[in-house]
């Protein structure tokens, strides 16, 4: 039974949620000169600081500096083992803190902002009621917002038997401790993908990835999931496409699991991640006391201000508004929270849909932002779309042998300017901000001739993508500049 509740405390903001985008909301806001309290069950630093982002990426880089070092033939040679699988786990384990989150609450009480443990729900117009392990309850009241920054949590689709059977999400599959012998991966989105690899370099002798759509990444152009799926391939990785998982049993609790497809196929492996998506955490913020209900997966309609429409005190960021669930997405929508909390004059949130930067760390890796191709002629823009093999720049040939991998621009033919990039290709990343300033600052084609990238470097490729369309344009008998 709960206790009675304690007299409570008042700030200018309330932020329920101490992930990376309730972070920065009330970080901004303090910087602005208001007073600012933080909500937390968990962890304060959320799922991408201790079972998203950073631990993942942990498991991923050892085995990807290896085989960079095997693209290049003179440094192949001295490669004589495999990666320290425990030391892997140990890096890991530095970059979540040992899921000890001391450091960050440091920063937070450094950064001016109050830390309020518990389960944080909304009590009426700018109150929330926060409910400690101990079952007493405080109440915190905002004189100018309430700030929700919950994020989201692994989906369960309603396959028969999969509820009764234990599984792995992405919190199991980057803490784990051994590598399975057999692993299915039900999902060839960004987190199925990027553990399936992981687990298959560590050394599991049978990863398998379970997908619906006829591709992996489906939210990208199709040539992307084609070349990702054939360097998994050769990872020894199997790949399912067009297949459903029709059934799940597991023998007692710890034995087998046995995946039964659509065409009647059988597959069994050691474990089961289910990567098929993302469900916000709004369940249970008391949402209903000020007459919001959440869309289908829990996520909160918001404006462009990220407001949640009829409540002028009541904002939404990060992954919980189903606008972008991407990290820096929710940080750039906290930022511009943290202005207008304060009475800065910001303009309303459109990078979050119209130039969302992605990269998935597989190796190769995949970087994209923007519209596809298919999502640009959608929504009715003439496109020129031209591509260029990576690998066939100095930069990417001077990465070693197995470097090839296709960028693609999606131009705007009728206003010149970039509305779509992506990259195919080891450490494609860091090609990828460029591609974004070209589309938020729109410069046309004309203007990115005078932007030289340097010799020998893979950047390269951006003027060979600019000669494809200069190329194409003159077949066409279209502009001539």
């Amino acid at each position: 039974m709960s206790q009675p509740s304690t007299s409570g405390s008042t700030f200018d903001v309330v932020v329920i949620g101490a992930g990376p985008a309730g972070e920065n909301a009330a970080d901004y806001a303090v910087k602005n000169g208001l007073t600012a309290a933080i909500v937390e069950s968990e962890l304060v630093g959320g799922e991408c600081s201790y079972w998203g982002c950073m631990p993942s990426k942990a498991l991923l880089r050892p085995t990807e500096a290896l085989e960079a070092a095997r693209r290049v033939p003179a440094a192949a040679a001295a490669i004589t083992g495999e990666v320290d699988v425990q030391k892997v786990f140990a890096n890991r384990d530095t970059f979540t803190s040992n899921l000890d989150d001391q450091g960050q609450v440091d920063w937070l009480e450094g950064a001016g902002v109050t830390l309020v443990r518990g389960h944080g729900r909304i009590a009426g117009d700018k109150r929330v009621e926060v409910t400690g392990a101990d079952g007493s309850v405080t109440t915190l009241n905002a004189t100018r917002g309430v700030v929700i920054g919950v994020g989201t949590k692994a989906s369960e689709p309603p396959i028969p038997g999969l509820a009764e059977t234990i599984t792995w999400g992405n919190r199991e599959a980057v803490s784990i401790e051994q590598v399975p012998d057999r692993l299915l991966v039900l999902g060839g989105g960004v987190i199925g993908v990027e553990m399936a690899q992981a687990i298959a370099r560590l050394g599991a002798s049978e990863v398998t990835i379970v997908e619906a759509l006829d591709g992996l990444l489906g939210n990208e152009d199709p040539h992307v999931g084609q070349e990702l799926r054939a360097a998994l391939e050769a990872d020894g990785i199997r790949i399912e496409v067009g297949a459903r998982a029709e059934k799940v049993r597991r023998d007692g609790t710890d034995g087998p699991v046995t995946l039964t497809l659509g065409d009647g196929r059988e597959l069994v492996g050691d474990e089961l991640l289910v990567a098929v998506g993302r469900t916000a955490s709004t369940a249970d913020l008391g949402l209903a006391s000020v007459g919001v209900e959440p869309a289908r997966g829990g996520f909160v309609a918001v404006d462009d201000h990220l407001r949640v429409p009829g409540h002028d005190w009541l904002y939404v960021v990060g992954d919980a508004n189903g606008r972008a669930l991407l990290t820096h997405q929710g940080k750039y929508q906290a930022r511009l929270v943290g202005d207008a909390l304060a009475g800065i004059e910001v303009d309303p949130a459109w990078a979050d849909e119209r130039a969302v930067p992605r990269v998935v760390y597989t190796d190769p890796q995949v970087a994209a932002v923007g519209a596809t191709e298919a999502e640009a002629r959608e929504a009715g823009v003439d496109v020129l779309a031209v591509t260029y093999n990576v690998g066939h720049s100095a930069g990417g040939a001077l990465l070693g042998k197995g470097t090839d991998g296709t960028a693609k621009l999606v131009i705007d033919r009728e206003r010149r300017v970039i509305v779509g990039a992506s990259f195919v290709g080891p450490g494609v990343g860091e090609m990828l901000h460029a591609a974004t300033i070209a589309i938020v600052g729109e410069v046309t084609l004309e203007v990115l001739w005078h932007a030289v990238p340097p010799f020998p470097s893979v950047s390269e490729v951006w003027l060979r993508l600019l000669e494809e369309a200069r190329a194409v344009e003159r077949e066409d008998g279209g502009d001539q500049r």
